[in-house]
């Protein structure tokens, strides 16, 4: 058995053709952010038959199952981290990329505001913009 397919039953996912094929393109390269449409184009590249929607459900159920984390940058961007590790993320405008911030930072996000009764924080993202200079 593949690592990826491994993989995708620890999470409880059944390892579908267009699972595993969707899930090697995701994380046979270390750590990305992908939108769905940059992964349907990888996949259609490479001859898997996948539509958009599939590749949209497929990234939502690794998500469900703790296997990715949503970056919302845009408004109507989404981002997909194969890096599930509590980390923050440099957005570059123009390019439209997604970078991790170095572990090595010493970014500090000090006096939160208590959460109402009955919650707690899950994690916070921090998104530094970055656009080139002149």
């Amino acid at each position: 058995m593949t690592d990826i397919r491994r993989k995708l039953q620890t999470a409880g996912l059944r390892p579908t053709r267009q699972r595993v094929a969707l899930a090697e393109l995701l994380f046979a390269k270390g750590d990305r952010h992908l939108a769905a449409e940059d992964l349907h184009g990888e996949a259609v590249a490479i001859g898997v038959p996948v539509s958009l929607a599939t590749v949209y459900n497929t990234l939502h159920q690794f998500t469900d199952a703790g296997m990715l984390r949503i970056l919302s940058v845009e408004g109507s961007r989404t981002y997909f981290d194969t890096n599930t590790s509590d980390h923050h993320h440099f957005y570059i405008e123009e390019d439209g990329e997604v970078v991790d911030v170095p572990v090595t930072a010493q970014l500090k996000v000090e006096n939160l505001p208590e959460p109402p009764e009955g919650m707690e924080v899950a994690n916070i993202d921090v998104v530094i913009r970055l656009r080139r200079k002149g």
